[in-house]
């Protein structure tokens, strides 16, 4: 892993800022030609205030349809920049109301958004067994047809624990690392029935959260055995595309940094 950049230079602070968003209506978060995205937002708004073209680095990309409760990035922006501390409510004011800023605050010269981060964590949501998914919850929550058992999937889950190559569960991408530390994998029900996913690592490579949960889907459903995962990561053989799971349900909750 890259260490944090170097200081700002002279005439430039540096800003975090906390926001949220509903990226039903994105490209993911990297700008690409002709498609909306969430980066590529918050650039324009993000330079119209600090009169420079900005360039923001996030804590973690996320993929089209996915959303986030608890993002976080840093932009350099110069010192003479007015009204940092307005600089939420005026953002609001500019940007599309399901990309929401929480906070801006000036940061540590050498805070980094991305490698300062020690753990991201997410979430996914499924209904299953053919349950409505309430309108209400569309955006944020996938329908399953079949019973899913998540005692089964918790003991398929709980193995892919630790450090691993996850490359099985990863997108292909050029040059990404895919040696990853999974903290925590685990299911549970709410009081509605719903079925959640609450899952964290150090960091993840491309549609891994999304890859992991339609493995233990193929467990839970009776389709697949736990074996069967952990031989998928022992033996490093991509998880077919079939597996991988809608964006929709997926929502990064929460990134950890050192106090």
């Amino acid at each position: 892993m890259s260490e944090p950049t170097l200081l700002v230079a002279s005439g430039f602070c540096r800003l975090r800022i906390d926001l949220a968003y509903d990226g039903t209506n994105y490209a993911g978060w990297a700008p690409q030609p002709d498609h909306d995205t969430i980066e590529g937002e918050l650039t324009k708004a993000l330079s119209k205030l600090a009169g420079i073209t900005v360039e923001i680095v996030v804590a973690g990309r996320t993929d089209a349809g996915v959303h986030a409760s608890a993002q976080v990035i840093h932009v350099d922006v110069p010192v003479m920049a007015e009204d940092i501390p307005n600089w939420a409510f005026r953002l609001n004011r500019i940007l599309n109301p399901d990309i929401r800023i929480l906070k801006v605050a000036i940061a540590a010269d050498d805070f980094h958004a991305r490698f300062s981060a020690t753990e991201r964590q997410y979430r996914y949501r499924i209904t299953d067994d053919n349950q409505v998914v309430l309108p209400l919850h569309r955006f944020n929550t996938v329908s399953w047809y079949r019973k899913l058992d998540e005692k089964l999937m918790n003991e398929a889950s709980a193995l892919m624990l630790g450090e691993h190559d996850f490359a099985a569960f990863c997108k292909f991408r050029e040059d990404q690392k895919t040696v990853r530390t999974l903290k925590r994998f685990e299911w549970h029900r709410d009081s509605t029935g719903l079925l959640i996913a609450d899952v964290a690592a150090n960091a993840f490579c491309y549609s891994m959260v999304r890859n992991l949960v339609g493995a233990a889907v193929a467990v839970g459903e009776g389709r697949s055995s736990k074996e069967w995962m952990v031989g998928i990561l022992e033996n490093k053989e991509r998880v077919s595309d079939s597996y991988v799971f809608p964006g929709n349900g997926l929502t990064l909750e929460k990134v950890i940094y050192p106090a």
